[in-house]
């Protein structure tokens, strides 16, 4: 805390008056933060967004957790099993069948469903999970997967004919629960 003192004339003498004074710390700008948030991820990948803060926190930067989830984002970040990191990390440049086998492992690690819809896949997961498991379906260049569309849990793969769909939801489902 600090104080101001005010010195002031009051017939022929001096008052001299003491205000209590807030300090705080002035906001770190939106590319500060984000630089941050990226510095962060890239030295040591947090596992949880809760991590995250308290590395920002510690640097004097003050974040609420739904302008970090929108930092993260922004940045285009994923959250995979090691915690975050940013797109392309890792895999990016491997052959499609290691990227297989990574899709393989995802899908036994989180997928939770399968079910088909006409020509789309609806595919449950773990929370907070469908972005990365449809990366890695994409990734895997599967024939038959035109794209996919991913929420929290809930991911959506697209196919030409319903009859690609009926393969994919059979593959998966042989991946289901087996870890």
């Amino acid at each position: 805390m600090f104080f101001r003192l005010t010195i002031a004339p009051n017939f022929g003498n001096f008052r001299i008056t003491m205000h209590k004074v807030a300090f705080h710390r002035p906001r770190a700008s939106k590319v500060h933060r984000q630089d941050q948030i990226l510095s962060a991820v890239r030295s040591k990948g947090p596992r949880s967004q809760g991590d995250l803060l308290r590395r920002l926190r510690a640097q004097g930067i003050q974040v609420t957790q739904s302008t970090l989830s929108r930092d993260l984002r922004t940045l285009g970040l994923m959250k995979g099993p090691a915690g975050y990191r940013e797109p392309g990390d890792d895999l990016s440049a491997a052959a499609p069948a290691t990227h297989r086998i990574h899709m393989d492992r995802m899908m036994r690690g989180y997928l939770t469903s399968a079910a088909r819809a006409g020509n789309l896949v609806v595919l449950r997961t773990t929370p907070g999970m469908a972005h990365a498991l449809g990366v890695a379906l994409d990734r895997a260049d599967l024939d038959g997967v035109v794209g996919t569309v991913a929420g929290d849990d809930t991911l959506f793969a697209a196919t030409p004919n319903p009859r690609r769909a009926r393969t994919l939801e059979r593959r998966l489902h042989g991946l289901i629960g087996r870890r």
